[in-house]
Formats: C-alpha cells, structure tokens, sequence
C-alpha cells in the first residue's frame, strides 16, 4: 500500500515534533483547531478537547506552529478559558503569520511548558489525595467494621436478654403458680374451719345454760317497780 505523499509528511512532521520532547515534557504537547481569529487584536480562539486542559491557566505561555512545519513557531499568551476552548493572544501576530497558515478550522500543534508545570505540580497534589484517601478510606474501613460488630453486640445482647427474659417469665409463673396453690389450701382450710365454726356456733347456741332461771319483770302499774318471777 502506497502512502500519498501528503500523508507522508505530515506524519514525519508529526513524529518529528514527539521526538523532540522528553517524557515529561510531553504533557505540555497538545493539540486543537482554530475556531475564531480577531486579526486585529491578534486574539485567537481554539478548541481543545483533552482532559488535561484544565490545567491551562490565563497568563501562560505556549508555542503553536503548522504540523507541516513544526521548526516555525509562534508564541502567544492564554488571555482566555472555558470548557472546550481557550483563546490565545499572538504578540506578533503578523510575523507570526509568515511561518504558520492560521484559518479557521487549521489544525495546529501546541507546546506549553506552564501547562507541563501545572500538570506535574497537579500529579503531585493528585499523590497527596490519594495517600489522604487511602488513610481515610481505611478509617472509614474500621469504622464500617465497629458498625457491623456494633449490630452483632446489640444482637447479641438481645438475645441474651430475650432468654433471660423468658426464663424469668416462666421462673415469674411457675412462682405465681406456687403461691396460687398455696392460696387454695388456705382457702380450702379456711372455708373448712369457717364451716367447723358455724357449727359449733350452732351447737353453743343450742346447749346454752343461763346462769339462773328467775327472769327480770316489772310492775305494769309502776314502771319503776322490778322484780324476779
């Protein structure tokens, strides 16, 4: 298969332009088209789309140039941000215009190494949240595991206190039910001895002996007048 020559170049641009930077310095490379240009502000507007543009801030630096000829190079400065695009002001924007065709739509190679800066300096503050939520996580970790064994103890608890409970519910009956048999011997005894009673009452009252036979009369005529007949 014949690669168009084309094609050709524009890879070997592209291929030379990674060769030139390091690893690390391969984190401030990125690319983005050319939405807007202001010609007479020398504003450009581009769109990016890579995560890592957050990490563009207004005031940096970058360098921008054709990826057919990545030894021109212009220079520019972050005057603007959102979302997906960024805008760019070219100080020389003229001159600029002499080494790197800009068009709306033109497809440009960025390197900026205030944004490979804040990109480490973010690995580094990504490292430290880690570490933070590796410890937290492995609080929260212990905390889960005293507030699975927390329910289990309260299980437990209620369990144990549930049999305990039982037990002095039947201990609690089996008492009641002592001292209900206890009450009907007394009463048995006591409805026993009342009728015994009664019938001694019965009998005392039949055989009773007066002390004399003389009963205590009065004169009718004389109220005041008593006397033994």
């Amino acid at each position: 298969m014949k690669i168009k020559p084309g094609i050709y170049l524009f890879l070997s641009a592209m291929l030379f332009s990674l060769s030139s930077y390091g690893k690390e310095e391969l984190t401030g490379l990125f690319s983005a088209r050319v939405s807007k240009i202001n010609v007479e502000g020398g504003l450009v507007r581009v769109r990016a789309q890579f995560d890592n543009v957050r990490y563009l801030n207004k005031k940096d630096k970058v360098s921008f140039w054709d990826v057919h000829h990545p030894l021109i190079r212009c220079t520019a400065y972050v005057v603007g941000k959102s979302n997906d695009y960024f805008t760019i002001r070219v100080p020389d924007y003229k001159s600029c215009l002499r080494g790197v065709t800009m068009s709306l739509g033109r497809y440009l190679q960025f390197y900026s190494q205030d944004l490979a800066n804040n990109i480490a300096m973010g690995r580094e503050l990504v490292d430290i949240l880690l570490k933070k939520r590796l410890a937290i996580q492995g609080k929260v970790s212990r905390n889960q595991k005293d507030l699975d064994s927390y329910t289990e103890k309260v299980n437990a608890i209620n369990e144990r206190y549930k049999l305990l409970r039982e037990k002095l519910e039947s201990e609690w009956r089996e008492e009641l039910g002592l001292i209900e048999d206890d009450r009907l011997v007394s009463l048995r005894n006591f409805k026993d001895l009342q009728m015994r009673l009664d019938e001694l009452d019965l009998k005392l009252q039949k055989y009773k002996i007066e002390d004399e036979n003389l009963v205590t009369d009065r004169w009718s005529l004389d109220p005041r007048l008593f006397y033994k007949k």
